[in-house]
């Protein structure tokens, strides 16, 4: 039996799933990172199995994540969203992500891809982790949430981020004893 992260241990498959296949594997697709923004934004206050369970209602609920279709919602389309109960209704996350979805293609506008502007923190380094420290956040995810703010990005805190980034793999932080370390 392979070795996993200790938080991976006695849980569902499609946590298991995230833990080997995507979690602290470098992703360089701007479609991929927007989806993760958004979801990371979404789990706050809440458990990332919460939100795995959901995905694929967020996916078709967002139009399979599609920046530009996001970026152009409406009234309408929150109203939509918010009679969803295969997601989080939350009214100040939805709006977020509308927002964010404008600020991201600001961003790409400026870097020519979301995954530049992301990456060129690191030079576009991953960062391995210990392997014994997991940390919240970190004076990377507090430099990129304070620019991410800037930019006029919400529920874009330190701590979110840093679970951005270690879903996004430019943070790898996975246990000295798993098989992916």
């Amino acid at each position: 039996m392979l070795k996993r992260c200790a938080w991976v241990e006695n849980q569902p498959e499609i946590y298991i799933r995230y833990h080997d296949e995507e979690w602290g594997v470098a992703c360089h697709d701007d479609k991929k990172l927007f989806e993760l923004l958004i979801l990371e934004m979404f789990q706050t206050g809440l458990s990332w199995l919460t939100i795995l369970k959901k995905r694929e209602n967020f996916r078709q609920a967002f139009d399979g994540f599609l920046v530009e279709k996001v970026a152009a919602y409406k009234e309408d389309d929150i109203n939509r969203l918010l009679n969803n109960a295969g997601i989080i209704r939350n009214r100040g996350k939805i709006e977020a992500a509308v927002n964010n979805a404008k600020i991201f293609i600001k961003i790409r506008e400026e870097f020519g891809t979301f995954d530049k502007y992301l990456w060129h923190f690191t030079a576009g380094k991953t960062i391995k982790g210990d392997g014994k420290t997991f940390p919240a956040r970190t004076p990377l995810s507090d430099k990129i949430s304070k620019d991410l703010k800037k930019l006029g990005m919400k529920y874009t805190g330190s701590v979110v981020i840093y679970s951005y980034l270690q879903a996004a793999g430019i943070v790898d932080d996975h246990q000295e004893n798993c098989f992916k370390y």
